[in-house]
């Protein structure tokens, strides 16, 4: 009974929790597998320069019209778009690498919207901007995140092959036609997605945590793109359920709680998965060790 009630009845008792928890699994379902593909085309910086990116047009919609969600949500998507855009035109059009061209927008953005949020807000205000409410989550917020979750996930479905194609083999791609610079521009679209969708729950520093832990745990654990998206969306959304627990019964923030969940979880993958982990390398290593040592011992 005392363990029912340490598990379970946080989210029976009360609806503010049972609301983040179903705000942060319908994030963690969809980020998780964005995450994966992140991870695969040796992008997963790109994540954090893109949720920095959203900053700007959220705080010129909290400028202009408060704590609306619709205006912080709209700002959001234009100044995303807007920087993937001209990001990926500056490395066309120099010789600076995409993920450079990120980074310097990402530290540019970062700037420009702490500074826009302080113009006006008050400390709690850029607070919530950047760590999101997952604990006060309205109803507007929880329809968003489900919508964008579901539509992400219907368009990864619909895209699977040519995304997959285009990180193993983008040459190849190019070479068949437009499908490539469609795909990825569609990949990017649905980034933003998530990025703004997940900052009323997470934030605009958080929200990308839920997205790339996962997905680099469950590349330790499973070698299938598609095992990885599904074993990604699972440990985000276990993350999300223990970090919430945690911020219930140790009366702490629930947002630092969830990514440090997932921040368990990665480091338990990285030490202990048996695609690369470091306990089945060093176990390897010794195994070829001893395989010597009885080769020398075998022939003095």
């Amino acid at each position: 009974m005392d363990l029912w009630n340490w598990l379970v009845q946080p989210f029976i008792e009360f609806g503010f929790m049972r609301r983040a928890l179903a705000g942060a699994w319908a994030l963690a379902f969809a980020a998780g597998p964005l995450g994966v593909f992140l991870v695969l085309r040796r992008l997963s910086l790109m994540g954090d320069a893109m949720a920095h990116a959203i900053l700007p047009g959220v705080a010129v919609g909290f400028l202009t019209a408060g704590l609306s969600m619709t205006a912080m949500t709209l700002g959001g998507l234009v100044t995303g778009v807007a920087v993937a855009v001209l990001a990926g035109l500056v490395s066309r059009m120099t010789p600076l690498r995409e993920d450079a061209s990120f980074a310097a927008f990402y530290l540019v953005s970062l700037g420009l919207g702490v500074l826009l949020v302080s113009l006006k807000g008050t400390n709690m205000d850029l607070i919530h901007v950047l760590f999101g409410t997952v604990l006060g989550l309205g109803d507007a917020a929880l329809i968003l995140v489900t919508a964008v979750s579901s539509v992400t996930l219907l368009a990864l479905a619909a895209l699977l092959r040519v995304l997959a194609l285009e990180c193993l083999d983008p040459g190849f791609l190019r070479a068949q036609g437009r499908a490539g610079a469609w795909a990825h521009i569609g990949f990017l679209l649905l980034l933003v997605l998530n990025l703004v969708a997940g900052f009323q729950v997470l934030g605009t520093l958080m929200v990308v945590g839920i997205m790339m832990l996962p997905a680099t745990a469950a590349r330790f654990w499973v070698r299938p793109v598609g095992s990885q998206m599904a074993l990604a969306a699972a440990l985000g959304a276990f993350a999300s359920y223990a970090g919430l627990l945690v911020s219930y019964h140790a009366d702490v923030p629930a947002s630092p709680a969830i990514i440090l969940a997932a921040g368990v979880l990665h480091f338990i993958s990285v030490g202990f998965g048996p695609h690369g982990g470091i306990l089945l390398a060093w176990r390897a290593a010794r195994a070829r060790r001893q395989q010597l040592l009885q080769s020398l011992e075998d022939n003095p």
